[in-house]
């Protein structure tokens, strides 16, 4: 298919995962200012920022022993997150970049798709911090991302199977991958930096992650932070992990097949299976966990970049090689 539309599907795709992704955040955020202590709601706060590699409005998060500061701060960086137009990262920017490459890709996608994304664009459009902070900010979130979930399932039962599904999903993989490493690093970094190291913080992640019943069932109820780690990476029956987004990348790029120049196409998929084989074979036998996200997150993020060399801003004269 045409460049231009490759490139459209997949950023639409990345755009709508990160999205979803910060509801997810700041809803389970929501729900620790009704009852969680002044800490953990701090610590919350940090692995949101930390994850998403951005400063706080003002500069720097700092702990007050206050509820009322507490409350106010809380407003302010969520609605920073949620709504300021001129943050690239927040879920109303993220939502209207992704409807503009699906208005560019209209003929790409199915009408059902077409119709799902602008009620959700639109809903944004009339609602403001302060009326969903009055009543139900968690709420909001979590119907937010039940949107973005609903557009995901339109697409998987609508959409032609042809290279335009393939790029779709590996952009959404790519950005899960991204994001999942980014944010295990910051919970190893922010757990680190606190006084204090809570199960709560642990349990809080695994419930980020769609995971907390999984993980009880295979390790019981004690919440140990190495076996977190371990799960959220590399179990393959976790729709979320590092593992299976990795392993989707691969599925997905072997359903597009080669692009104008073979031999970017073919370090792109050995990279993504480098990847893969670092997780599935070299993990087990490494203790040093951390390191070892860092590399992945690395290639990751150089995956993003040979993928866009090798279907997207390849030079015109370049052609299939023989």
């Amino acid at each position: 298919m045409l460049a231009r539309s490759a490139q459209g599907l997949y950023w639409m795709s990345r755009y709508f995962q990160r999205a979803e992704h910060l509801c997810r955040m700041l809803r389970l955020q929501s729900e620790a200012l009704v009852d969680r202590p002044i800490r953990e709601i701090y610590f919350g706060w940090s692995r949101i920022y930390g994850s998403i590699n951005r400063e706080p409005p003002w500069g720097g998060l700092e702990m007050l022993d206050s509820d009322e500061y507490t409350l106010a701060d809380s407003y302010t960086l969520a609605d920073e997150l949620t709504f300021e137009r001129t943050n690239p990262d927040s879920i109303w920017s993220c939502f209207a970049l992704g409807r503009e490459n699906a208005r560019q890709m209209r003929r790409s996608i199915s009408a059902e798709m077409w119709t799902c994304l602008n009620m959700t664009y639109l809903g944004l459009q009339t609602v403001r911090m302060q009326d969903i902070w009055r009543v139900s900010p968690e709420s909001f979130y979590a119907d937010t991302a039940a949107s973005i979930d609903t557009l995901t399932g339109i697409a998987s039962t609508t959409m032609y199977r042809d290279e335009g599904w393939s790029f779709m999903r590996l952009g959404h993989v790519i950005e899960r991958a991204q994001l999942s490493a980014t944010l295990l690093l910051t919970q190893i970094a922010v757990d680190r930096a606190s006084e204090e190291s809570s199960d709560a913080d642990w349990t809080s992640l695994l419930r980020l992650c769609h995971a907390l019943e999984a993980y009880n069932r295979r390790y019981g109820v004690e919440v140990e932070p190495g076996q977190v780690v371990d799960f959220l990476a590399t179990d393959p029956g976790l729709p979320g992990s590092l593992c299976r987004s990795l392993d989707a990348a691969a599925a997905d790029l072997a359903g597009i097949g080669p692009g104008p120049n073979s031999r970017s196409s073919d370090a792109t998929r050995r990279l993504v299976g480098q990847a893969r084989a670092l997780l599935h074979y070299e993990w087990p036998d490494r203790d040093d966990r951390e390191h070892m996200l860092r590399k992945i997150n690395g290639y990751c993020r150089d995956l993003h970049d040979l993928v866009t060399a090798s279907y997207f801003d390849y030079a015109i004269d370049d052609r299939p090689e023989r």
